[in-house]
């Protein structure tokens, strides 16, 4: 029997939660045992412990009100879409998720910690430190540029 996820848009839902819930363990994990984890090397990155008080880049910084009320507002938008919103596709369901994820993620860390912990750190480029709430976001928004090349054809 083959599953109709668009059918059943709580999928989607469960697909964030599982998101989040990594995110979280990732970042208890990190801040508990930073002081023995950070620098070291894996084969692509290596673990290092920061302190986010803005957002992508640290732009925004102090800003914690602002973001934390902006990530609970694009949250209820994300949520409402992906319940309610007809004609969407698998590929923009799947998009909303990780987008959905990544900001619950980051904005449960900005509402209790003040700052997002962010700790994987590139070996093979100079990028900044983030986390998997960053890489979900990414995710979702590589989704919908695919979504968009897709349908332009």
């Amino acid at each position: 029997m083959m599953l109709n996820l668009k059918n059943n848009r709580f999928y989607y839902i469960l697909l964030s939660i599982l998101i989040i819930l990594s995110d979280q363990f990732t970042k208890n994990i990190i801040n508990i045992n930073h002081t023995t984890l950070i620098k070291n090397d894996l084969l692509l990155f290596s673990i290092d412990y920061v302190k986010n008080y803005g957002a992508a880049f640290n732009i925004l910084s102090g800003s914690r009100i602002f973001l934390s009320t902006l990530s609970t507002i694009i949250a209820l938008f994300l949520i409402y879409f992906i319940l309610y919103k007809k004609y969407l596709t698998n590929l923009d369901l799947f998009s909303y998720s990780f987008i959905l994820a990544g900001t619950i993620g980051n904005g449960i860390d900005r509402i209790t910690r003040g700052y997002v912990i962010d700790f994987i750190n590139l070996n093979f480029i100079d990028f900044p430190v983030f986390n998997i709430a960053d890489i979900s976001i990414n995710i979702g928004f590589i989704f919908i540029i695919f979504g968009l090349i897709k349908n332009k054809r």
